[in-house]
């Protein structure tokens, strides 16, 4: 739980900024001065126009919640890998014990990451209106109450289940063939890690792009969404922009796809996986190397109380 929680930290931390680029690439329909080229374009338009800290904005909430989600979603992972390749194959790896492990461990981390993602995100976007962690939060209590920190739960998981399943299975496929000791190998942790990452990631951003969406409920797309159906029902438009929420998946997927069609669902696939290589490489290589630490301790410390025996 030590080692999951440092690396969830890090691994968020470190990759915020591009994050941030990320949320605002997946906006159905981006305003002027937040349409980018790529991340790094991304980057220095952001820096130049906002200031040197807005990709950071935000942060702290995020590194609040992975410490705890990071530390339940590894002890969990941990545990339920070794008691099910124990009863499938035992003494041997087992991928679907792999996959289902990530698959259990994935709905413990995304109940106490979604609400810090719904804020993040908030955060993230272009001209938003939030003057701080607090203030988000303050402004979405009082405006739709606790069910705003958990509207894309449904969808969080829909998208993280089949990822973290791909991720883990991918991660440890790799490894037999990189680390078939299972030593303490950082450049193989690192190489598994980017790879598993960069797969997952390009598979399930379609998944991303809606949770991005029922997280920010941007006004434009719900206003053009409205707008269009008044107007088809009477003529004209008279449906004040933001008057309801994309309250599911169902209605997020075809948010999207009238947006901008089958494209729209791919809207910052390259952030997406920019991400995710070195971010699920910094959680892997983290993780291990202090799973690597605290156990050689432990066990440094069983030899010596034998030895004084």
């Amino acid at each position: 739980m030590l080692a999951g929680s440092v690396a969830g930290i890090m691994e968020h931390c470190l990759m915020y900024p591009i994050d941030c680029v990320k949320t605002r690439m997946q906006s159905l329909h981006p305003e002027p001065g937040a349409r980018y080229r790529n991340v790094m374009d991304g980057l220095r338009q952001i820096v130049r126009t906002e200031g040197v800290w807005r990709p950071i904005r935000g942060v702290n909430v995020l590194a609040v919640g992975a410490g705890p989600a990071h530390a339940l979603y590894f002890a969990c992972y941990e545990k339920i890998k070794l008691s099910l390749s124990d009863a499938i194959h035992p003494g041997a790896n087992s991928h679907f014990a792999n996959g289902a492990a990530g698959c259990m461990a994935t709905v413990l981390h995304d109940a106490i990451m979604n609400p810090a993602e719904v804020v993040k995100q908030r955060m993230q976007m272009y001209n938003s209106p939030y003057r701080g962690v607090l203030h988000c939060m303050g402004s979405l209590w009082r405006h739709d109450g606790p069910a705003a920190f958990y509207r894309s739960y449904t969808t969080q998981l829909t998208m993280n289940v089949p990822f973290q399943a791909l991720h883990f299975m991918t991660y440890e496929y790799l490894q037999e063939l990189l680390n078939p000791h299972r030593q303490y190998n950082p450049s193989s942790h690192v190489v598994s890690g980017a790879l598993a990452g960069a797969i997952a990631a390009a598979v399930t951003t379609p998944l991303d792009v809606c949770k991005t969406l029922l997280n920010t409920q941007e006004a434009q797309a719900i206003h053009v969404i409205e707008a269009e159906a008044a107007t088809a029902a009477v003529g004209a438009v008279g449906t004040a922009a933001g008057s309801r929420h994309i309250s599911g998946l169902t209605e997020a997927c075809r948010t999207v796809y009238r947006m901008g069609g089958v494209p729209a669902f791919f809207k910052g696939v390259q952030a997406r996986i920019i991400y995710q290589m070195p971010s699920t490489a910094i959680s892997w290589s983290v993780y291990e190397f202090f799973k690597y630490i605290i156990t050689k301790r432990q066990h440094e410390r069983r030899l010596r109380g034998d030895g004084d025996k």
